[in-house]
Parts: structure tokens; sequence; C-alpha cells
């Protein structure tokens, strides 16, 4: 071989080794065929079994996995528990993350490892919960790719600006999206797992009872949907109680959450201005008409979502316990 074929080969080899160190390496939807090959039966069923105990499973779970992402990248620093209260789950942000999702991680983790000792990562367990959910709600299946490593950073004081905000108008929510290479398409589509969420009163309250002076009602609600929140949400409501997003078909994987958005029936600002928004709202009176558009857009978008910030080949680590760091 050619001195100069041989440099050229050589800087090839040393490009792939710093790729694979930098944790750029490509996620694989085979990843665990040798070293663990019934992953995602295991945790299929210990989802499954999560699910026949609470619908709540599937909000959680799907939203948990969002929150993780769109922080440290998906790396599962969402789920670790700080004896001192600053972990990423302890953001104000994150505190209404409910129980159940990190209940359905922790209880697939566990199954793993009775099976696969330190071989399948926290984050690639909370990457399959997540599409499973969906299946389990009558929502669209899709392969996921696997081979995330789990993150060794989980700070309370970086989630603050990294998450969309209940009161979002389109710029702030395509720009927060395109930070994590996610298009408008894709923040529209994933919007769409709304269509099985639960918010708590305050998320919306303003909506109501004080979006201004002159209209304490937002206009762009539908007015007997306002009365129905109100009745729901009562000026001093207990702050634990929650409703359904969808107040429609709430516990099924559908599109009628674009259908409620036609119909002024979006219960965020961030959800109506994907409709009242002309930049958005063909989009949304597409996915409303044609369930495998909107199906299509967000296995899509699920996939790209859960290439975020990955940590592979030697960064990071595979947690025993998805709640601590290893050391």
């Amino acid at each position: 071989m050619e001195v100069g074929n041989m440099r050229g080969l050589l800087f090839i080899m040393v490009m792939i080794v710093n790729v694979i160190g930098r944790g750029e390496a490509q996620l694989a939807e085979t990843f665990y065929s040798a070293t663990c090959p019934n992953v995602e039966t295991i945790v299929q069923q210990a989802v499954s079994t999560k699910f026949t105990q609470t619908f709540v499973t599937v909000p959680s779970t799907l939203r948990l996995f969002f929150h993780d992402c769109f922080v440290e990248g998906c790396d599962a620093s969402v789920i670790i528990a700080s004896p001192n209260g600053d972990a990423e789950k302890d953001a104000p942000d994150n505190l209404s993350l409910a129980g159940d999702g990190f209940d359905t991680v922790i209880k697939a983790k566990q199954a793993v490892e009775a099976q696969c000792p330190g071989v399948v990562s926290c984050a690639d367990i909370l990457a399959l919960a997540a599409r499973d959910v969906v299946v389990l709600a009558g929502g669209p299946t899709f392969k996921v790719e696997l081979g995330r490593r789990d993150g060794l950073v989980s700070k309370a004081s970086r989630v603050t600006g990294n998450l969309p905000d209940p009161s979002d108008h389109l710029d702030q929510l395509t720009s927060i999206f395109a930070k994590n290479n996610l298009t408008q398409l894709d923040m529209i589509a994933l919007s769409g797992a709304h269509t099985v969420g639960f918010s708590h009163c305050s998320r919306f309250a303003n909506r109501i009872y004080s979006f201004t002076p002159s209209n304490p009602v937002d206009p762009s609600l539908d007015p007997g949907y306002a009365q129905e929140l109100m009745s729901a949400c009562p000026r001093d409501v207990d702050p634990s109680i929650a409703i359904d997003m969808d107040p429609t078909t709430a516990r099924t994987f559908d599109n009628v959450y674009y259908q409620n958005l036609v119909a002024k029936k979006g219960l965020f600002t961030s959800d109506e201005v994907l409709f009242t928004d002309t930049d958005t709202q063909q989009t949304v009176v597409d996915f409303a008409n044609d369930p495998s558009t909107f199906n299509a857009a967000f296995t899509t978008a699920m996939r790209k979502l859960g290439r975020v910030g990955i940590k592979t080949g030697s960064l990071g680590e595979i947690r025993r316990d998805c709640t601590a760091f290893n050391s």
C-alpha cells in the first residue's frame, strides 16, 4: 500500500475512534441482539403489567422520556434521586412528573437486570417503555434504536429554560425544539402525545380566570369548554387535582387532540397556538383529518427525539440502579 493511502486509512480510523469516543456512534435497533436478545419482550411485559394497574403509566412514561431528552439528552438523568433534593427531577418544571413513570422504568430495569445484568442502560429502557405505552393506548408501533448509555450529570439547576412552557407561543416552541434538532413538524407531532395527557389546574388557570384585564377568559377557548374547565378547576381548587388534556378520548392514543384544537379545545396556550397560528394551522388540520398522517409523523419524531444528546461508546455508564450513579 502506498504511504499516502496508508496515511489516509489511518486518518479515517482515528476519526472513527474520535467519533465513538465523543458518543456520536450510531444507535442500532439490533444493539442488544447478542448481549440481551429478549430485552424488548422483557420491557414490554413489565410495562404491560404496570399499565394494567393504572392508565397513568401511559402519559407519565411518555412525559418522562420527553423531559429526560430535552435537558441532558436521552440519558435517564431525570430518574436519578438525590438525598439533597438537587437532582434533575427536583427542578420546579419536573415536580409534576408522575411517580408511575419512574416506577415503570425502575420495574422494567429490575426485570432486565434479572436476565442480563449490567448490559442494558436505563436510557434505553425508558426509550422502549415510551414506545410500549403508546402501543398499549392504541397508538402506532415503531422500531426503537438502542445503544444509549446513562448520563453522569443530574442537576436541578440545569433544567430551567430547556423545557417548553404551557404559555409558550409558536416562536418559542419552534426554537426550543430546533435546539434539539427537531423541526416544527416534529414539534406539532410530538404535541399529539397530549391526547393521553393530564394537567394540574394551575398550569392553565390564567386562561380561564386572568387572561387579560378586559378578557379574563382566553377568547381562543371554546366558551363551553371554558365553562367545563371552570367547573373542574374552581379558583380554590385542590392543587393535586388534575384533568385530562383531551376531553373527548382521554384513554386512547389517537388524532382527536388535533380535532380538539380545531374546535378551540386545546388546554394550554401552547396547544391551541398550533391551530391559531397560520404557520402551523394546515398541519393541525391534516393530522385532525387523517390519523395515518399523524401516526407517521409521530413515529418519525419519536425516533428523532430518541437521538437527542445521546451518550454512546465510552461516555456515560450502564447504571445498575436507575435512581443512582454506579459510583
